[in-house]
């Protein structure tokens, strides 16, 4: 059985159009957000955008082993309140906010 998961914009409860994913002092954050509020989330960012320059550095990479089996991603999703099915694919919302808590 298919689950469609609909999100709500983080700001004001509107549908939102995608996830924007930014970080600051280290910390990696992302947010859901409208059409709306995503333009004005990058037009707030522009100028520091603009004169910022990228570090260069590359992410690490975790091997699937270290990211959790669906095992172990669907008994921490139980455990946290997540609907997810004993069988098929973990959902991507659910991998990521495991991801996130480990």
């Amino acid at each position: 059985m298919a689950q469609r998961v609909i999100l709500e914009d983080d700001l004001d409860g509107t549908t939102p159009a995608e996830t924007l994913r930014f970080s600051i002092d280290g910390a990696d954050y992302e947010i859901d957000l409208s059409n709306d509020n995503a333009k004005r989330l990058r037009e707030a960012m522009d100028p520091w955008v603009r004169n910022a320059r990228r570090d260069g550095r590359k992410r690490a990479v975790r091997t699937r082993a270290e990211q959790g089996t669906p095992t172990d991603i669907r008994a921490w999703a139980r455990a946290n309140g997540w609907p997810v099915n004993d069988r098929g694919r973990v959902p991507q919302e659910i991998r990521e906010a495991y991801e996130r808590a480990n």
